[in-house]
């Protein structure tokens, strides 16, 4: 199959007062996945508008967008439409309403499809690779979680 297309995603680590990092479980299309909230950009749309809107339908809650953490510099297929290559961008969130972040599994109809999402906290300094479900999600995990890390 060839790649013929570019699916450009935006993801925030946001690190509340106690030290955890915000992951998120989903159900999308039969696939379960952990990850860093955040999601695909839309035409018209700067990466980090995509990111504060994504933060607001998924969580509800308000992001300001800070430090850039990383972004895809390899080739990375997309796990959904094989014909996609992603590159993926991270940056730093913060927010003060990170208590009210909806912790129970939801469910959201996002272009017609339905998503399950389950947000939940992980201590920074217990954040593995392990936990989460994807490549670039994998490496953003080393570079934020290890002593001394990015932020």
């Amino acid at each position: 199959m060839e790649i013929d297309r570019f699916n450009i995603r935006a993801y925030g680590v946001l690190i509340n007062d106690k030290q955890e990092v915000l992951l998120v479980h989903e159900k999308r299309g039969g696939i379960e996945f952990t990850k860093f909230p955040g999601g695909g950009l839309e035409f018209g749309e700067g990466i980090k508008d995509c990111l504060v809107r994504e933060y607001k339908e998924e969580t509800g809650i308000d992001v300001a967008v800070g430090k850039h953490i990383y972004t895809t510099d390899f080739f990375q297929q997309s796990a959904f439409k094989r014909t996609d290559q992603l590159i993926s961008v991270y940056y730093a969130v913060s927010s003060h309403q990170t208590d009210t972040i909806p912790l129970g599994e939801q469910v959201i109809v996002n272009g017609g499809k339905t998503e399950c999402l389950r947000f939940f906290w992980v201590k920074l300094s217990e954040l593995h690779e392990d936990m989460l479900s994807f490549p670039v999600d994998k490496l953003v995990s080393k570079l934020v979680g290890m002593p001394g890390g990015l932020l």
